[in-house]
């Protein structure tokens, strides 16, 4: 029999708040892990980031399970589901929703789109074109959406992962700066190991269907209100001011880098402050240490940065700059 899904008591103090983060941490991951093989990391972060709050960029050529890691966690957190494939013809209203004409109260009423969901799964989120992707700056901002004249309130889990290809240019739109910012973390979602691979194979010989997590045995290992509590305890993690200096002095740095023509703005030193709480709870301690931070560093900053032109030309990548940067700043003791 499975045990029934966790939900920690209200948070009395910072050990309370960690050991149930860290909880959470153990059971999600333990019943993601009976549909993915491998991508721990891409998969703690993913947790990271609904933890913090956040919404995730998974970034990952076709076939390494993105989708199926979203579609997994989703269910091992007993959340609402959907999923949008962004094409070039996808309108507004096809995420958001509109009013239809019912026959039967001769009225039209709102018929509430996918947006209206827990988590939501932005498949190849760069196929759409930009009106479309500016529809989920709100909901992604404000976790609301302006519809027929009306404020209407998104759940309070809503989290958007979205994916898209890194190789790909042909018939896509690139993600404007403003939505980027936007999210909390970019994942990157590389290859299996080859004894990975080995084990996905033999787990589809043996009969696994992607397409049916029940029949996985995939559970909610903690429910929504258990997770939202874990927000919550987000404050019971102590910051110590070095490192708050540290990540205040990483992101400036970003900005005077002669290889950065556009550098991380406040709200990607927030960001990293949130994710860097939200790690250390999940790995059971109720303070942030400068490991926490420089493990965050490249998923919370690298997407925000544009590289100028003569550093594009040496072929470099935010990636390589971002560790550039890193490599400058001193770390606290």
């Amino acid at each position: 029999m499975n045990a029934p899904p966790f939900s920690p008591p209200p948070f009395p103090d910072s050990g309370n708040a960690v050991r149930s983060a860290n909880a959470i941490r153990e059971g999600v991951l333990t019943e993601v892990r009976k549909a993915v093989v491998g991508q721990d990391e891409p998969l703690e972060l993913m947790l990271c980031g609904l933890v913090a709050g956040g919404h995730i960029l998974l970034e990952g050529v076709p076939g390494v399970a993105k989708t199926l890691m979203a579609k997994a966690l989703s269910r091992s957190v007993g959340a609402d589901f959907k999923r949008i494939q962004f094409t070039p013809d996808l309108m507004p209203a096809d995420i958001l929703g509109t009013s239809v004409f019912d026959l039967k109260s001769q009225a039209f009423v709102l018929a509430r789109g996918p947006i209206f969901t827990d988590l939501l799964l932005a498949d190849e989120i760069n196929r759409a074109p930009a009106k479309t992707q500016s529809a989920l700056l709100e909901a992604m901002q404000e976790r609301a959406v302006s519809l027929e004249g009306k404020n209407l309130q998104l759940s309070p889990m809503f989290t958007v992962f979205a994916t898209q290809n890194p190789v790909e240019s042909e018939g896509t739109y690139p993600l404007p700066e403003a939505q980027l910012d936007r999210f909390l973390l970019k994942i990157d979602v590389g290859y299996p190991a080859p004894e990975e691979e080995d084990a996905i194979l033999e787990s589809v010989h043996r009969g696994f269907d992607s397409g049916d997590l029940a029949r996985a045995g995939v559970n909610a290992a903690v429910t929504k209100d258990g997770l939202l509590q874990a927000r919550s305890a987000l404050s019971a993690v102590n910051v110590e001011p070095p490192v708050l200096g540290y990540i205040r002095k990483l992101v400036a740095a970003t900005r005077s880098s002669p290889n950065i023509r556009l550098g991380a703005g406040p709200r990607a030193g927030v960001h990293l402050l949130l994710a860097s709480k939200a790690l250390a709870a999940l790995r059971g301690r109720d303070f942030v240490t400068p490991d926490d931070v420089r493990f965050l560093v490249g998923p919370v900053l690298r997407h925000r940065l544009l590289l100028s032109p003569d550093a594009e030309l040496d072929g470099a990548t935010p990636a390589d700059v971002l560790r550039e940067v890193v490599q400058g700043v001193e770390v606290p003791r």
